[in-house]
């Protein structure tokens, strides 16, 4: 793609990558292929950045069939094997590369799947206003998943010139993001933006996520030194934003790096496997390791250390009732998604059956 003069490492294609392209190329059938980045998703459509230029893809039809659910097809962030086809501006994907990272959440309502929402990404930028719309229980749930993802997570705090008491809210952040750095910004005043910016070298991905009206499209043009996105005023009355950015895409930085801005997310519903949990609360976890018992549940134990500190204001009893809300809903998740894991497994297998036997047949 000549107008932004990248080689494929200003992409992000690192070490990672390049080990699995390695493995890939002593295959014959992805001989004519080459490695891109998607950039765009819609439906299953996408548009993918190479060293080559820049093309409309689709995933193949051998592609769609192996695919048994939503989380393995291409998202944006995603680096993939594509074909171009010949004579068109237009490229067929082949196969997904492993992913270093990835952010996601349980999508809408009651089914239990997941949701990627940006993959390959160094730093996630958790960005939260300083208005009416701050949530600190919000961002407790943000940082659980951004734990999870395997990226570096960062808080970038927005609209520093609209707030009166920017270090009350500070303290507050600081108190719940243990060992996380933190921006205070303002796009309007420039507070702030240099040091975001001095994150994304050549080769570093970040991700903006957020609720409606924190500011990410306008922290994006910020960024880009350019009004690269649309914005759009807050609500008056409630300090809640619109919808600006509807899909996901990744923007290439001037100076370097790559940022995927990402759709307002009032509501994230966890997608958390791992110990994300204990990285986001580490407070409550070292109260935990003082306790009498060792299966000890902070409820109401004799020598609970927990509850201690909740008594002698260490620790807010509202910090306590999130950890337990949280906890609940994590459990949940790893019962119902244990139970539908087995059931694709056997879904997978006998289909496999039913194919040898047409295969021999």
């Amino acid at each position: 793609m000549e107008e932004y003069k990248l080689n494929i490492q200003s992409l992000g294609f690192s070490l990672f990558f390049e080990d699995q392209l390695h493995a890939f190329m002593g295959e014959k059938k992805y001989e004519k292929c080459v490695p891109a980045r998607v950039g765009l998703e819609h439906k299953h459509a996408y548009r993918v950045i190479s060293e080559h230029g820049e093309w409309l893809a689709a995933v193949s039809g051998l592609y769609a069939y192996e695919a048994i659910d939503r989380a393995e097809y291409p998202a944006v962030g995603d680096w993939v094997l594509v074909e171009k086809m010949d004579g068109e501006n237009r490229a067929i994907i082949h196969k997904l590369f492993k992913r270093k990272s990835q952010f996601s959440r349980k999508i809408a309502g009651r089914e239990v799947e997941e949701q990627l929402v940006a993959t390959n990404v160094d730093f996630v930028l958790l960005v939260m206003s300083l208005n009416a719309d701050f949530n600190i229980r919000r961002l407790e749930r943000y940082l659980v998943a951004a734990w999870d993802s395997g990226a570096t997570p960062v808080i970038v705090l927005t609209k520093a010139d609209l707030c009166e008491d920017v270090d009350r809210y500070l303290k507050e952040v600081q108190a719940a993001a243990i060992g996380v750095d933190i921006f205070v910004t303002s796009s309007y005043t420039g507070e702030g933006i240099e040091q975001i910016r001095a994150l994304f070298k050549e080769g570093i991905t970040g991700a903006l996520l957020g609720s409606s009206g924190a500011g990410k499209s306008t922290l994006t043009n910020a960024l880009y030194g350019d009004a690269l996105m649309d914005v759009s005023d807050i609500r008056e009355d409630d300090a809640k934003g619109r919808h600006t950015t509807t899909h996901r895409e990744l923007v290439l930085l001037p100076g370097g790096g790559c940022l995927i801005d990402t759709p307002g997310m009032r509501e994230l519903q966890l997608w958390d496997q791992g110990d994300s949990l204990a990285a986001s609360f580490r407070d409550i976890e070292e109260w935990a390791s003082a306790c009498r018992y060792r299966d000890c549940t902070h409820k109401s134990e004799p020598g609970c250390a927990v509850n201690a500190a909740v008594d002698n204001g260490e620790l807010e009893f509202s910090r306590l009732q999130s950890y337990f809300k949280l906890q609940k809903e994590l459990a949940f998740l790893e019962r119902k998604t244990n139970v539908q894991a087995k059931l694709a497994e056997q879904r997978r297998w006998k289909q496999l059956s039913k194919d040898h036997k047409k295969k021999y047949k």
